[in-house]
């Protein structure tokens, strides 16, 4: 009995390794924001008493793993102090064949976004990228930016579903993210 629990474990552990080593050369990165920087002007949103560009960064990933049937892009600040953090921005259903976003595409009409993408609504309400605008004297919140390769060609989603419940759907079909982070802080 108890070899056969090892050996279940085993194979569990190979799984897993199998699982990561697949997505482990998995990389997202833009020319507009370097990993740990400060967003700039561009990516600030303009409202909430901050005077930003509001746009939405260039991204680029490579290195999906090889059963990827669509991406989602999300835009996250876990610092919010709301108690479940910010969803600034939301896009899924983008292609397989797709490996980049465009500076400026996260526009509520989503022109320059790839065909078949959607961009669900954020936590200011509406659909399309929301720049950093953390309150005045906080400390400087983290801005995660994530793709996600997922198993299914398309979530089928409402189109006024929550960020949350897209982002539940989109862990219920990862088969890999890769992220980079940024800060963005207000003085008082």
């Amino acid at each position: 009995m108890h070899s056969r629990l090892r050996s279940v474990s085993l194979v569990a552990a190979l799984a897993a390794c199998a699982t990561l080593s697949q997505a482990a050369g998995f990389v997202l990165t833009s020319p507009n924001i370097k990993p740990g920087s400060t967003l700039t002007d561009a990516q600030v949103f303009n409202g909430f008493g901050c005077t930003g560009k509001n746009v939405s960064p260039a991204l680029k990933w490579s290195g999906a793993p090889k059963d990827t049937k669509s991406f989602a892009v999300t835009a996250y600040d876990p610092d919010a102090p709301t108690g479940s953090g910010w969803w600034h921005w939301v896009v899924y259903n983008i292609p397989a064949t797709v490996s980049e976003i465009p500076e400026g595409a996260g526009t509520a009409e989503g022109k320059s976004m790839p065909a078949g993408s959607v961009q669900g609504r954020t936590d200011f309400g509406a659909p399309g990228f929301g720049g950093a605008c953390p309150p005045a004297g906080d400390k400087p919140h983290r801005y995660i930016f994530t793709v996600y390769a997922l198993k299914t060609d398309k979530l089928d989603i409402p189109a006024d579903a929550t960020a949350a419940l897209v982002g539940f759907m989109i862990n219920a079909n990862k088969l890999g993210s890769a992220s980079f982070t940024a800060k963005y802080g207000r003085a008082k």
